[in-house]
């Protein structure tokens, strides 16, 4: 089974939506198919780009698309309880044990909290979902109730992450309205998530540059 039929599955499709509705309810931000899509294709860049093999893109596509799916149990260990739930998902759609494995495990690490960069598709799959940072993920419509990380992700104007053509860096440039959030807000929410980008950009053998208005300050 393909990436492009696991995101048709209408079943995967109902996870997804339910687990996006939980998080809506606690306040979080977007977490549904624009997420979720967004960070399977740039898992998949990211592999595809420095040459690994097209399985390989495909599994880390599949795994960017089913990341989240753990928040249908619970927000808490969410990437614990959302491996398990693919694994059931996937050995029931008939995918073989190695490919299961691969796809499981790059879920059940992609957190802050517990996450390894355990094999090539667990670091693109971390470097896609952390770097997913955008002001169409917030839901809230009243800046005056804005939480943080409302302010963080609503201020980012434009995201764009790229590896440059000797393969050594990857970089993510952000444009943030400093009026609306200032670049400690970032680091204040976000330090957690870009020091497990470093050590999965190390996995992949590339170094790790975050760029804020121009300025590079990792």
């Amino acid at each position: 089974m393909t990436y492009n039929e696991i995101k048709a599955n209408a079943d995967i499709r109902t996870y997804i939506t339910q687990a996006d509705a939980s998080l809506g309810a606690l306040g979080y931000t977007e977490h549904s198919f624009a997420h979720v899509t967004q960070v399977a294709e740039t898992a998949g860049y990211i592999l595809s780009t420095l040459g690994y093999d097209e399985h390989s893109v495909e599994l880390a596509k599949i795994a960017g698309f089913l990341h989240d799916i753990g928040n249908l149990i619970n927000r808490s260990e969410h990437s614990q309880s959302g491996a398990v739930l693919a694994f059931c998902i996937l050995e029931k759609l008939g995918f073989d044990a190695e490919d299961i494995a691969t796809i499981s495990t790059a879920i059940g690490n992609h957190d802050e909290g517990t996450g390894i960069p355990v094999n090539a598709v667990a670091a693109a799959l971390i470097i896609a979902d952390k770097s997913d940072v955008r002001r169409s993920r917030v839901r809230n419509k009243d800046r005056s109730t804005f939480d943080i990380h409302d302010r963080v992700n609503y201020s980012v104007i434009k995201s764009q992450l790229h590896i440059d053509d000797e393969h050594q860096n990857i970089s993510l440039d952000l444009s943030v309205d400093t009026e609306l959030s200032s670049v400690m807000d970032y680091f204040e929410i976000f330090l957690g998530r870009m020091i497990l980008c470093r050590k999965a950009a190390d996995k992949l053998g590339l170094h790790f540059c975050l760029t804020i208005n121009g300025q590079q300050l990792i």
